[in-house]
């Protein structure tokens, strides 16, 4: 009896190691090991056929001191990143206040504004392209209406990246979803308590919604930060990373790097290079997120 026992508690261990264990060997084989293993031939020059060559950190070397293209794109990221983090957050969370109200056809509603966010990257940068078109446009034809005549938009160097940020808006059905559920956790006794207490909408947005949203603003804040240096396809569908380079983000100038001339050893360290970047602004984030995340129940203690 005591055996049986002692097998059945065993067993019970090992199950669910079985279960997780097709989870552990994807993690190892597709991810971390090609990861390390990018990690080990950014110090070397590793063409995709012929022979590699340890260089150590002269892949690294050459990024910072001998390729215009790195600044250029990192440039170009960064001011995309600039506009797009903080309006997509923005949107997003309007989008859920505003889906967060018991009004007729909410369901509708959330099914609309979400449909975007699980169509192809691609499929939706060739309907951006249609309403980009500087001849045949919808945008431009919306705009003539009002007696504007718009720029064309993926041929100018001043409203290119404009119009990747606008697209880039377009798929944040996920994010208002997330925003929606942290609307959904705030109790409604909070907000009853206010009004009693003669708090108007817009008071009790400032003193209940958005504090206690936080925590839910950091998650998504990090997550879009991540998304907007790791912004791709609409700029290689839309522009190719013109005119001018003015869309050539350092994705792009990764994927050219490995796939265009063959440089994989040099693509990965641009890989790494921006791995550290995304790893430092998420720190900074959660390091400052002491003075502005607040949690239900948690009291702030004054310096």
């Amino acid at each position: 009896m005591e055996l049986n026992r002692k097998k059945k508690l065993k067993w019970d261990k090992i199950v669910p190691l079985l279960f997780i264990a097709p989870w552990v060997f994807g993690f190892l084989v597709f991810t971390l090991g090609p990861l390390l293993y990018s990690l080990f031939i950014s110090f070397f020059d590793w063409p995709i056929v012929g022979k590699a060559t340890f260089i150590g950190i002269g892949n690294y070397k050459t990024m910072f001191t001998n390729d215009p293209l790195f600044w250029k794109s990192l440039w170009v990221t960064a001011k995309f990143a600039l506009f797009f983090v903080p309006l997509n957050i923005i949107i997003a969370l309007v989008l859920a206040i505003l889906l967060n109200q018991n009004i007729k056809g909410h369901s509708f509603f959330r099914t609309f504004f979400y449909l975007p966010s699980v169509i192809s990257g691609v499929a939706l940068a060739m309907i951006w392209a249609w309403v980009f078109n500087g001849e045949y446009g919808i945008l431009n034809y919306f705009l003539s209406l009002f007696g504007i005549t718009g720029p064309d938009w993926l041929n100018n160097t001043k409203w290119a990246l404009v119009a990747m940020v606008i697209a880039s808006l377009w798929g944040q059905g996920q994010m208002m979803l997330i925003f929606l559920a942290g609307l959904k956790g705030i109790s409604k006794e909070m907000y009853e308590a206010a009004s009693i207490d003669g708090a108007n909408k817009l008071t009790q947005f400032f003193k209940i919604t958005l504090p206690l949203l936080t925590p839910t603003i950091m998650f998504n804040l990090i997550t879009t930060i991540i998304s907007a240096f790791q912004q791709l396809t609409l700029a290689l569908v839309l522009t190719g990373g013109g005119p001018l380079k003015s869309t050539y983000f350092y994705a792009m100038y990764e994927y050219e790097n490995a796939f265009k001339y063959f440089k994989m050893g040099y693509s990965s360290a641009n890989a790494w290079f921006m791995f550290l970047i995304v790893l430092g602004l998420t720190m900074l984030v959660f390091k400052s997120s002491s003075a502005w995340v607040y949690y239900e129940g948690e009291v702030k203690k004054k310096k």
